[in-house]
């Protein structure tokens, strides 16, 4: 252990892991190499993990694929039972995941221990999907034949999971995996890798057969993983949470073996308050969507739009909320918002405020890097007078700064909302029930929330439009994406009873 290394106070030791999960093993990587991972906050090295190659990558395909025929064929009440399990187990040790997401991602300790809630709320939702993948009996147009479908598990899956949410990325994946049948090989993310490894030895406990779930780390090499995971054959899909740019790049990667892809992707949320909104409700709401996790979330609020009736009403009231944030380390007391992930997301929200200042932007709170806390703090940050050729109003800010932008009309503001080429979520705080409809309906986006900032929920079908990507996670649709539908005809059924 470095000198300089300060473990949370776990409960369970024993959870915070340094190696691969492969085969119901912890392992290394086969070339020996590792990388640091250290704390965003305080900038303290807190351990290494396995720098995976595509050879190890490759062996834990291999690994999986050797344990998907057995697998598949238990019953989807026996999978539940497993899930279950594995859930209980989350939720026993819910403070001590909690204590590992701070640790390695930042974000208050309150907040990690929503997210640890939230991320073992997939196991349980899919534990309970799993034994209703209900086919169908389909009418044949052929007299004598009988029609009709079954589910069945797509194979070996290739998950790849980002950093913002370090459990719940990996839960809304691995859930609707196992509860088809499928085995996975889950990479990682580099920035923090120790959440997602606390889950795997979760998982060991809970009886997870070897081969089914299996955890690979990498951080220089990610780029080589995600290729041997889109180009290995035996891979027949892969779930990509992350950005646009490399979601495209998985996708090229992918076709020469035509996998089934799901891809959440960027995201550039409209955020849109109506002159008959309540206000109160709307600015808590905005507060809530654009500031969680110090936006670094795919769903924060990106753009509010304000209609110029209560334009500076809202503006005044949001800036008073705002001016109330503690910022800090993420196990300091009473700190609301800790810091960003590392020197890019600084570097980018500070070009988008600096931006956004040079073209006549007003700085009414924030705007200022905090240098005294560490070189990954950014003050929150509301900006008024936006206008439709800064940065921000086209580019995914992705940190604690919230520029709000005046409109007149619905179509006005519905047109700017859709300029972006992505479309993830949308909220909008209107009274008016026909509005409500008018503009859920024209917002391209793939959810939409109306009168409230936050959309995710494990019954809830997340997945967006445009570049934003395809596919669902959580909801009753969610465990479809990792299943085939086989349709089975069989003829010469309408003979008539024997001995009639």
């Amino acid at each position: 252990m470095a000198p300089n290394q300060t473990i949370p106070p776990l409960s369970d030791k024993s959870l915070f892991k340094q190696e691969c999960y492969v085969n119901g093993e912890w392992v290394k990587a086969k070339s020996g190499k590792i990388f640091e991972v250290k704390d965003p906050g305080s900038g303290k090295f807190i351990g290494t993990c396995p720098e995976c190659s595509k050879e190890d990558t490759d062996e834990a395909v291999k690994v999986a694929a050797a344990a998907f025929p057995s697998f598949r064929k238990t019953t989807g009440r026996e999978r539940a039972r497993m899930l279950r399990k594995w859930y209980q187990l989350m939720v026993d040790n819910a403070d001590d995941i909690a204590k590992l997401i701070t640790w390695e991602n930042g974000k208050p300790f309150n907040d990690a221990k929503g997210e640890a809630a939230y991320a073992a709320s997939f196991f349980e939702w899919f534990s309970e999907e799993a034994p209703r993948t209900d086919g169908d009996t389909i009418p044949a147009t052929v007299p004598g034949n009988r029609v009709f479908t079954i589910k069945e598990p797509i194979g070996v899956c290739g998950l790849i999971t980002p950093w913002n949410f370090p459990a719940a990325m990996i839960t809304r994946k691995i859930g609707p995996a196992f509860a088809a049948g499928c085995t996975v090989v889950a990479k990682s993310p580099g920035e923090t890798p120790f959440t997602s490894l606390a889950l795997a030895e979760l998982a060991h406990r809970a009886g997870i057969p070897k081969g089914v779930v299996n955890f690979i780390t990498a951080l220089e090499n990610t780029a080589e993983v995600g290729s041997a995971l889109t180009s290995n054959p035996t891979v027949r899909k892969v779930s990509f949470t992350g950005s646009t740019g490399v979601g495209k790049l998985l996708m090229k990667q992918s076709a020469d073996t035509l996998k089934k892809l799901s891809f959440e992707l960027g995201g550039n949320a409209p955020f849109i308050v109506f002159d008959d909104a309540d206000l109160d409700v709307a600015v808590n709401g905005a507060v809530a969507c654009k500031f969680r996790s110090s936006g670094q979330t795919c769903v924060c609020a990106n753009r509010i739009y304000v209609q110029k009736g209560i334009y500076d009403k809202f503006a005044t009231a949001f800036a008073e909320k705002v001016k109330g944030f503690k910022v800090g380390g993420g196990y300091d007391e009473g700190v609301t918002h800790g810091p960003l992930i590392h020197d890019r997301a600084i570097s980018k929200v500070d070009a988008h405020v600096r931006d956004a200042e040079e073209k006549g932007g007003k700085i009414i709170v924030g705007g200022q890097k905090m240098p005294d806390l560490g070189s990954n703090f950014f003050q929150p940050t509301v900006i008024t007078g936006m206008t439709m050729d800064m940065q921000l109003a086209s580019e995914e800010t992705f940190g604690p700064v919230a520029g709000l932008f005046p409109f007149e009309t619905e179509a006005e503001v519905v047109k700017m909302a859709n300029k972006a080429e992505v479309g993830l979520a949308g909220y909008f705080y209107s009274k008016d029930l026909q509005r409500a409809y008018r503009v859920a309906e024209a917002l391209e986006v793939g959810m939409v929330g109306i009168n409230t900032g936050l959309v995710s929920d494990p019954a809830a079908p997340f997945g967006g439009v445009k570049y934003s990507g395809f596919g669902r996670e959580g909801s009753k649709y969610g465990i479809s994406e990792y299943q085939i539908m086989k349709m089975i005809t069989m003829g010469g059924m309408g003979e008539p009873l024997q001995g009639s």
